[in-house]
This record gives C-alpha cells, sequence and structure tokens, in this order.
C-alpha cells in the first residue's frame, strides 16, 4: 500500500501546514496534487525532497511544447520489433541448412509484444505503486496533453500499445502523483476536476528565514537578514522577473565565502547580483535605481 503519513517536510525542505494537508489529502484520496505558484516557490523540490525523505522511487517527466501521452506512458518499440523479426527469419534459414549458431535478439520474441514496449514514466510509476511520479510544468504542454490523461486519472490505468496489456492500481495503492505550473497557460477544467489543488503564495520573512536555515545552517543572522533585505526590496521595484527562492538561495551559496563584514559590503553593493537578477532590463531598472539612491542596498544591508 502506498504512504499516506502527514508528512510535513524534511530537514531540506519546509512544507506549509495548508501544503501538507493537500498533499496527505491527494495520498489518501488516490488522487494528483495539482501545484501552481510562481516559479522558484518549490513546487517541484516537494516531490523530490518527500521521495528523497521517504526514500521512495521517483519517476520524473519534465513537460515541453511538444509533450504527448505516448512519451508519458509507454511506447512500442517497432524498429527492434522489425529487426527482430527479420533475426528469426535469418535463424529459420541457418537451421535449415544445418547451421547451429543463431543470431541473438537479446532474449526477446517476437510472439511476445509486451518485450517491445518501451515505459514510460507513467506506466514504470504504476507498476510501483509505493514510488512518486512528478509532471514537472504541465502547462507547457500542448493542449490535448491534459486532456489525454483524464482516462487514466479517472481510471487509474493506462492500456500498453500493441499488446493490449494494463498496468492498473487501486485508489489506495496509488503513487504519489504531484504535478506541477507555473500558469503560463490555464488547464482544462475537467483535467483540474480530477486533483486536488494547492497554490503556493511566495514565503514571508518569517517562512524564508526559516527555508534558509533548512539550506544553509551554519550562515550568520547578520547575512542572512542582510540578504532577505535587499531580496525582498528587489521584489518591491516591479520588475521583470521578480528574484524567487531559488536565487536568494544561491546568492547567500556564493557569499558564505566571505568573512560576515566583506559578505555584508559585498551585498551592499550587489555583488554577485546575476544570482538574483536574470535579465537586460530589469539590470538597468536596478542601476536607474542606484543613480536615484546610491546608498540604499548599502543601508538595507547593514540594517537588522
Amino acid at each position: 500500500m502506498a504512504k499516506t503519513n502527514h508528512w510535513t517536510g524534511s530537514k531540506k525542505y519546509v512544507c506549509d501546514p495548508n501544503l501538507a494537508q493537500s498533499f496527505h489529502m491527494a495520498r489518501v484520496l488516490g488522487m494528483p496534487l495539482l501545484i501552481e505558484g510562481e516559479p522558484g516557490t518549490g513546487k517541484t523540490e516537494l516531490a523530490i525532497q518527500y521521495a528523497t525523505d521517504q526514500k521512495l522511487d521517483m519517476f520524473t517527466y519534465p513537460v515541453g511544447s511538444k509533450s504527448n501521452v505516448e512519451q508519458f506512458v509507454a511506447r512500442f518499440d517497432h524498429v527492434k520489433y522489425l529487426r527482430d523479426s527479420q533475426i528469426e527469419v535469418l535463424n529459420t534459414q541457418r537451421e535449415e541448412k544445418g547451421l547451429d549458431s543463431k543470431l541473438s535478439t537479446g532474449g526477446r520474441s517476437t510472439e511476445q509484444l509486451s518485450d517491445y514496449i518501451i515505459k514510460g514514466p507513467a506506466a514504470q510509476a504504476f507498476s510501483a505503486p509505493n514510488s512518486v511520479l512528478l509532471i514537472d510544468e504541465i502547462d507547457k504542454a500542448p493542449r490535448e496533453f491534459p486532456n489525454d490523461l483524464l482516462y487514466a486519472l479517472s481510471h487509474r490505468k493506462f492500456i500498453m500499445p500493441e499488446s493490449g496489456d494494463v498496468i492498473e492500481v487501486s485508489e489506495e495503492n496509488m503513487p504519489a502523483i504531484i504535478i506541477t505550473s507555473n500558469r503560463e497557460q490555464e488547464l482544462p477544467t475537467a483535467f483540474k476536476g480530477r486533483c486536488i489543488y494547492h497554490y503556493i503564495h511566495f514565503p514571508e520573512q518569517d517562512t524564508m528565514r526559516e527555508i534558509i536555515l533548512k539550506h544553509h545552517p551554519k550562515i550568520e543572522k547578520e547575512v542572512t537578514q542582510a540578504a532577505m533585505n535587499i531580496f525582498y526590496h528587489l521584489r518591491d521595484l516591479g520588475l521583470e522577473r521578480a528574484p524567487t527562492t531559488r536565487e536568494i538561495l544561491n546568492w547567500l551559496k556564493y557569499m558564505q565565502q566571505f568573512a560576515t563584514k566583506d559578505a555584508l559590503a559585498k551585498m551592499g553593493d550587489l555583488d554577485g547580483i546575476g544570482a538574483l537578477i536574470k535579465t537586460q532590463t530589469d539590470l538597468e531598472k536596478i542601476q536607474k535605481h542606484i543613480l536615484r539612491n546610491p546608498d540604499d542596498f548599502k543601508k538595507r544591508s547593514l540594517s537588522n
């Protein structure tokens, strides 16, 4: 039976109570958990950290603009099947000529169609109920992709191509399925109806401090506070792409190589800003802000 314990996070992941409840509900009901929110808020990390913490097998499908159900579930290897069919004909001819040696098909038989099915992450996860299946950034998929998943999500089964074999799990044994979306496009209503829904709001400062300590437990308090002062100020400047949790963690990872005073000075000078800012437009906007307020970020790096 799949794990349905109330998981509330790990040494590396802060799982807020509402997210923990939604995740628990999804696993108890045997439904996927659909998580939306802006990039860098820990949507993907939930699946990774849960699987790692619980020591579970994890299967990942990174969604793209050309994603389809065949890639996600399983495909039939027609090339290998044709090649093995030709080998079997050649072996028959060799046998008729009295030759003992045979060409190998690697133990496969063309009479056993399941030998030629290449399982995708979905079929693998459904074959291992006590596992985790991550469908990452489903909003990047063609419109028909989430619609094509409706049958499988409703009936908890996949039908293998060509062979007709069925991989099916019960509600109790459903793998923990986590689906993430950055809301680049709206998902079909029917699809969302088959999921437990949760929206991750951007962390407040207290939560962000907790997240930072999970990843950088030995970091000085002054450096943490200075980083957050600057980080949240940058987010308030109306940037094209505001820095996310991932960015402040990377910035602090870089800053930890300096002594506390040096790190604070460098933060005030926005040293390592490439870890936080990702567009030319935003860099130019920050530079203009500094021209108007030359000491703004330096003051924030020194205030507690």
